[in-house]
């Protein structure tokens, strides 16, 4: 389900795990450059989003998410961190060109970003079965999140 990301922001590398909640994810803006935003909501923050840092890709199709003004987004990571039935950390990198598919909800003032997630296609019976949505750089699947 996508429990930490590592990647590069302003020359630094960095590791972000979902329940710190100071957690951000890089978000990758139309003119290219990256900005930081807060990762979710943990059951500690205040606010009216949704709890947790993940939304179903068929959630949203099925509009559950429409109240929040949900817009897609690129989230460049170098990897990303799942965890196994066993609760063993394994990282997965991406290719250049791919992306963690996320999406922007807004309630006022309130801003978060949620890595969207589908059902795994992966055999390996070992891993969770959500697994989060991979993009490639131009797919149009991009803009028809919503």
């Amino acid at each position: 389900m996508c429990g930490g990301v590592y990647f590069e922001h302003q020359g630094v590398v960095l590791r972000q795990y979902f329940p710190n909640p100071k957690a951000v994810l890089p978000v990758q803006k139309k003119d290219g450059s990256l900005i930081l935003m807060p990762w979710g909501r943990r059951q500690s923050q205040a606010g009216n989003l949704p709890l947790g840092g993940w939304a179903r890709l068929d959630s949203i199709y099925g509009g559950r998410w429409d109240k929040y003004f949900p817009q897609p987004l690129k989230i460049p990571v170098l990897s990303f961190m799942e965890k196994d039935f066993e609760g063993n950390s394994h990282w997965y990198d991406l290719n250049k060109g791919q992306y963690l598919q996320g999406l922007l909800a807004r309630d006022n003032n309130e801003q978060r970003i949620y890595v969207v997630t589908i059902e795994s296609e992966m055999e390996d019976a070992n891993i969770h079965n959500r697994w989060p949505r991979v993009i490639q750089l131009g797919e149009k699947s991009l803009r028809r999140l919503i």
